[in-house]
């Protein structure tokens, strides 16, 4: 019998890199292995300030590197098929003749960085209101936020124009890994990435080039556009033992393939909890989004796969919300002339929670404000000398980051459009007991919950 072929997913995530490998059986495809490694990426620039949010590609790619090297070599040497998904919105612009550098290592070839930018990331709050009121109306479905890929490029073409001098090629983070495996002269996107960017037509699935070229837009960085599940070219290097020629997919969005992991019925809604969260439902077989997009609105429709949309209440608010609350007790702590690892705190303030199974206090975890209320901040409410343990404000914490979810896409609309069960994803869901206790207090449909490698499990399947 001949040995079974391998299909490798990756997701480039906000915070880690994580790798599947799926391996074919009687039975359809099983998860051979997994791995994660984070990626401690995020940086700073003085041409952003303290509302920028950079990582260096150098570590990304670094902890790609190191998660490849921890998979079992037999296995990558029988990888026919690559997926990769990773963090939407976001934007990094390369040389193209000198994008990365390949050389050998252990376990084969690999590539390094070479004249890249960083990565500005989907989180990035450069572009204010009053900023982007001043641009051109996009033809397109989705409203243009702070942090999407081509408000990025009108920011840096008004404020810093000699950034953009040394590129000549722009993407995502997977984007850019998918050209340098594949030597693309010109990137591909997938419509789910172009979507994120704005500035993108999904009915004709085209940029809005007239638009963007008579307001100075420098239209030569945007990379060409294909379906999502379609293959981008094949790896010109034994990667990682990978063998070359092996068929490469179009970057997909890490959102769009958490979901495709683990929704399987039209009557399934999926929150997905990370860096970020989102709660979302399929839209029915030919739905097309409105022309125009409604600012005000809390639900998104993003592109899927075949030519469906997913209806998105897609909140700024989820995990990093809790890491900015550990960020807070370890500075108190250090401030107290203390020092305690964050991931410590992290262990304790979920175990003290588990010990308060209610909490009066009232968190509204809205920190990062929303895109259809970018002004918005977070603020506590009903606070009593009761609740003021860790437990109690951690408790009230993930109740929040719940209950915000649940008022943009509320559970009124999810009974009416037939939802019966509700898919949990994501690695702040897979980590976080507590979460998981507040989505079943506050969601009436039994509950199901996948993995922490959900987007890079789903970036294989669609392979």
């Amino acid at each position: 019998r001949p040995t079974p072929a391998c299909v490798l997913g990756i997701d480039l995530g906000t915070t880690s890199v994580k790798a599947a490998l799926l391996v074919g059986a009687e039975q359809g495809q099983m998860v051979a292995e997994t791995c994660s490694r984070e990626t401690q990426a995020n940086t700073s620039s003085l041409e952003a300030g303290p509302q920028g949010m950079e990582q260096n590609v150098r570590r990304i790619i670094r902890a790609l590197n190191e998660c490849l090297a921890a998979l079992p070599q037999q296995q990558l040497q029988r990888v026919t098929h690559i997926g990769i998904s990773g963090q939407m919105h976001g934007i990094v612009f390369w040389k193209r003749d000198n994008g990365c550098k390949w050389m050998e290592c252990g376990t084969g070839s690999t590539f390094e960085p070479e004249e890249v930018s960083h990565l500005i990331t989907w989180q990035d709050g450069r572009c204010s209101p009053t900023f982007l009121s001043s641009l051109p109306l996009p033809q397109s479905h989705i409203s243009l936020a702070t942090g999407f890929g081509c408000a990025t490029v009108y920011w840096y073409s008004k404020k810093s124009p000699d950034f953009l001098k040394p590129y000549d090629a722009a993407g995502t983070i997977h984007d850019y890994v998918v050209a340098m495996l594949c030597d693309l002269k010109k990137p591909v996107m997938s419509t789910q990435n172009a979507a994120s960017w704005g500035y993108f037509n999904s009915r004709n699935k085209s940029w809005n080039h007239d638009i963007l070229k008579k307001s100075g837009f420098p239209v030569h960085l945007l990379p060409e556009v294909g379906d999502p599940g379609s293959i981008a070219g094949s790896t010109v290097c034994a990667w990682h033992g990978i063998p070359k020629g092996a068929k490469v997919g179009i970057a997909l969005g890490d959102f769009q393939c958490s979901v495709y992991s683990c929704l399987t019925e039209r009557t399934d809604a999926v929150l997905n909890i990370s860096t970020s969260a989102q709660l979302t439902i399929s839209m029915p077989p030919g739905f097309q989004p409105p022309e125009t997009p409604d600012p005000s609105s809390a639900v998104t429709y993003f592109p899927y796969f075949n030519g469906d949309y997913l209806a998105v209440a897609a909140s700024l608010n989820g995990g990093n919300v809790l890491a900015t609350f550990v960020d807070m007790v370890a500075r108190w702590t250090e401030e107290l002339g203390l020092q305690v690892q964050e991931s410590a705190i992290y262990t304790k303030i979920i175990k003290a929670a588990l010990a308060q199974n209610d909490s009066k206090l009232s968190i509204h975890p809205t920190v990062f404000g929303e895109r259809h209320l970018p002004e918005q901040l977070a603020s506590v409410t009903n606070v009593a000398a009761s609740d003021l343990s860790l437990g109690h404000v951690t408790r009230a914490l993930c109740r929040g980051i719940v209950e915000n979810l649940c008022s943009m896409l509320p559970v009124q609309h999810l009974t009416e459009t037939g939802v019966r069960r509700l898919l949990g994803s994501g690695s702040a869901l897979a980590r976080n007991e507590v979460l998981r206790q507040e989505v079943e207090r506050i969601f009436p449909f039994p509950v199901v919950y996948g993995k922490d490698v959900d987007a890079a499990l789903g970036a294989a399947m669609v392979m």
